[in-house]
């Protein structure tokens, strides 16, 4: 199956893709280089949550790594079987470099060792590639010191950065990457693709590419955790629980506490490891005392600890409100008689009663309330009194 295939509903795309790997192809074997090459040294991938431009950047990157002997007979780089497109898609090849963070941001220090790796020369002979799939998430520090990269590389040196939009990475990075949109897939492809690569049963397939409205990797979590799905049921039932000022106050609680009980799941999925894991490294006597001269290394992964579960908390906080938007959206397409096939047809009375005795005007306000609360905790507004303002603005309408 061609590397290509992974990438939902991007034809357009995958065959510019495609092109830019032949010619690279054509680089790395010696033979003239085409008049004018489809190939270049940065990459920027953007597209909305889901559209799927960390798949993309990873598929071009086995592409590039691709060694199989078919190419000599005409055929395509990307197989998706040879040894370069494996280990290149499962993370292990020795020249693909996949960043991808758990924090708030991408600092300084990381990104100088990202630009001291991208100066050596390929192990296998092709190209070092660093797909950056958090781009966005770069300091300010951080883009200049990746900037003299971008604009001066190694001969054999890839960068595929990947972030949400244009608007999020810095201009001077983005002007020297060739650009690529990708768009969000249909909620028919997506739940083709959950069929086929998942094996999950049609019916439950099409709900949650419906539920998620062609986010790909949503879409995969809500069709195969129960937990997922309990948490989006909690979440569609809050505007019947904000007709009154304690009603309000209580669902913006079940939020904010939903969202931290998720990040302490994963913290303890992770954490108690990465501190053993670190203790043994440092030689931590029995019994766990530790070496002196260690304090400061401890306390540095319990920072970085602190961070990803502030990261994770947001994300599932924002989550709840995409899918809380998603409410309010198929109100106001019953209320303008639209023929959008709705989100959320599983709470259709819900739907048709607040679309009954509401206004369209009001459905706008509440759906401008809640982006005023995504931007809110964006910009580390506390959480709690960010939804609570939502909340109380869902109410007045």
């Amino acid at each position: 199956m061609p590397v290509w295939d992974d990438l939902v509903g991007q034809e357009k795309v995958s065959a510019q893709l495609a092109a830019a790997a032949r010619d690279a192809d054509t680089l790395v074997t010696a033979a003239p280089p085409p008049e004018s090459s489809k190939m270049t040294h940065a990459w920027l991938f953007t597209g909305p949550p889901g559209s799927g431009r960390a798949e993309a950047a990873r598929a071009f990157a086995a592409a590039l790594q691709c060694v199989s002997p078919d190419r000599a007979l005409g055929g395509e780089p990307g197989c998706g079987f040879c040894d370069g497109c494996h280990t290149s898609l499962i993370g292990t090849h020795a020249d693909v470099e996949v960043i991808r963070t758990d924090l708030l941001s991408i600092g300084v220090k990381e990104t100088r060792e990202l630009v001291r790796r991208a100066q050596l020369s390929p192990a296998g002979g092709r190209w070092q590639v660093i797909v950056l799939e958090d781009a966005d998430r770069l300091t300010e520090g951080a883009g200049n010191v990746l900037l003299k990269a971008v604009e001066e590389p190694a001969p054999r040196t890839v960068w595929l950065l990947c972030a949400p939009s244009l608007e999020d990475v810095l201009p001077t990075i983005r002007s020297r990457c060739r650009h690529l949109t990708l768009r969000t897939p249909s909620v028919e492809a997506v739940a083709d693709m959950l069929v086929r690569r998942d094996g999950i049963e049609p019916d439950a397939a099409a709900a949650a590419a419906r539920a998620t409205q062609g986010h790909i990797g949503r879409a995969r979590q809500l069709a195969t955790d129960e937990r997922a799905r309990q948490r989006r049921a909690a979440v569609l039932k809050l505007p019947l629980r904000v007709e009154e000022i304690g009603g309000c106050l209580r669902a913006a609680q079940e939020l904010i506490d939903t969202a931290a009980e998720e990040a302490k799941q994963v913290a303890e999925d992770v954490d108690v490891k990465e501190t053993e894991d670190l203790k043994t490294a440092l030689g931590a006597a029995q019994g766990g005392r530790m070496p002196r001269g260690t304090a400061g290394v401890m306390k540095e992964l319990e920072d970085k600890q602190k961070r990803r579960r502030t990261r994770t908390q947001r994300d599932s906080l924002d989550l709840a409100l995409v899918d809380l938007t998603g409410v309010y959206r198929d109100v106001l397409a019953l209320q303008l008689g639209s023929r959008v096939p709705l989100a959320n047809t599983e709470v259709r009375d819900m739907l048709e009663r607040i679309a009954r005795g509401t206004s369209p005007e009001s459905t706008l306000r509440r759906i401008e309330a809640i982006s005023a609360c995504r931007t809110a905790l964006d910009r580390n507004v506390a959480p709690l009194l960010a939804v609570e303002a939502m909340t109380v603005a869902l109410r007045a309408g």
